[in-house]
């Protein structure tokens, strides 16, 4: 039995946050999770327009094979869809090419050996990359030494064709990062997922991931519409209200630049009891809109492959396009079609002169049908995903007081597997504590 009555007291319902309270949970430790929002989840959240579209803020899939997620999803209750492994690349010249992940379709491989992607050495290299990969578990990829992706591509011996047409288009919205300036030791981690595992979505939209382990908590534990205006002597939480509750011990279980608002509080500075190292958060970040368009009849321009298009053209807005509802029919009313687009980066330009050059764009990839695309939504993410360089450590420090702990993604690598990590660390070290 736990040895305390106040609550451990978690700010931030997304995904670190629900973590570590269903982990506390487990132990019989009593939580408290608030977050200023509507709905659990954070950046993981599924809007559902009048008409039955569901809208992911932003494309996002679940990679099946994440450790942590094993450890915590009932993957059955979720009814997962997966997209096909590999994907539909068109290339500068306009022209299509078709890749697919030869050890998950055998039937792909000499679709892919032929491929105008990359030659022939290219491919191999792929394939001793992946027996590379395969030697490792996902925590020594991750703690390998590391330059920038780029780099260590350009040294593994790729060609530069190989690297513009297949790794910067499909990692680069991986990453959100077309440079590809990520560290590397993320890269093997991430190539290593997308060889074991699915690039999967729930059935009925990615927001079922955190309403998942949030269904899982006692009533009354997660307390929405509830705003943290700073947190006092590292065991104090004041609200917007002026209430200020007690803790045994406080998460933080935002992002970092909300994380250095919350220690600085009214005052403008942090509060004598937390630690120089609490004060200090990485706060940079990568930013995507996701604009989505429904086609008016039952035909998709997806071909219902299930496979992603990326666009290899470094230059346009479209970096990558989903269709969603052939994958999971639940996400588009019977007779529609959703299309998910993807464009990375910050743009000097309105959301309609942006949504504009998109249609002008598919309709060069799609015809002419595009232009009269229904727009649905854009999502402007300016906080998608946490900057991950090289030299970065791959796990920071979670404990920053005597009762007073961080969890995300963002401090550690851009995932939905560290953000769960994270999470349950910060748990284990509350109960040993």
């Amino acid at each position: 039995m736990n040895p305390v009555s106040k609550p451990i007291i978690i700010i931030g319902a997304g995904m670190a946050g629900l973590s570590c309270a269903t982990w506390l949970h487990r132990a019989d430790w009593p939580v408290l999770l608030l977050d200023a929002a509507d709905a659990v989840g954070g950046r993981v959240r599924t809007d559902v327009t009048p008409e039955g579209f569901r809208l992911d803020r932003g494309f996002q899939v679940l990679q099946t094979n994440y450790p942590e997620a094993r450890r915590l999803f009932d993957y059955g209750a979720l009814n997962l869809k997966a997209f096909r492994s590999g994907a539909v690349i068109r290339l500068a010249n306009g022209s299509e090419t078709t890749l697919q992940n030869p050890l998950q379709h055998p039937q792909g491989a000499f679709s892919a050996l032929t491929s105008a992607i990359g030659t022939l050495p290219d491919k191999l290299r792929v394939l001793s990359f992946v027996r590379h990969v395969l030697k490792y578990t996902p925590e020594e990829l991750l703690a390998r030494p590391a330059t920038d992706t780029l780099t260590f591509l350009q040294r593994y011996g790729w060609s530069e064709q190989m690297i513009n047409a297949f790794f910067k288009p499909f990692f680069g919205g991986v990453f959100l990062d077309r440079e590809l300036t990520t560290a590397s030791n993320f890269f093997e981690f991430v190539f290593q997922q997308f060889v074991t595992g699915e690039a999967a979505i729930p059935a009925l939209g990615m927001q079922q991931l955190p309403e998942q382990l949030a269904a899982r908590l006692p009533a009354g534990t997660v307390q929405l519409n509830t705003a943290v205006t700073a947190i006092v002597n590292g065991s104090q939480v004041r609200l917007t209200t002026g209430k200020v509750l007690e803790a045994a011990a406080v998460v933080i279980a935002t992002d970092g630049l909300a994380a250095t608002r919350l220690l600085a509080g009214r005052s403008g500075k942090p509060d004598d009891a937390i630690s120089a190292e609490a004060a200090s958060f990485p706060t940079a970040a990568r930013l995507t809109t996701c604009t989505y368009f429904a086609t008016r009849g039952g035909h998709s321009p997806g071909r219902n492959d299930k496979l992603l298009r990326l666009n290899a053209a470094s230059n346009a807005l479209v970096h990558n396009v989903a269709f969603p509802a052939d994958v999971s029919g639940a996400y588009a009313p019977a007779g529609r079609a959703l299309v998910s687009v993807s464009t990375h980066g910050e743009r000097s330009t309105s959301e309609e002169e942006l949504t504009a050059g998109v249609r002008r764009e598919l309709a060069a990839w799609f015809g002419p049908a595009a232009r009269e695309w229904e727009h649905l939504r854009s999502y402007r993410i300016a906080t998608a995903l946490p900057v991950y360089l090289a030299g970065q450590p791959a796990h920071q420090s979670l404990r920053l007081s005597d009762s007073l702990y961080r969890c995300g993604d963002w401090t550690a690598y851009p995932s939905l597997n560290a953000a769960l990590a994270t999470g349950r660390e910060v748990a284990e070290m509350i109960i040993k504590s």
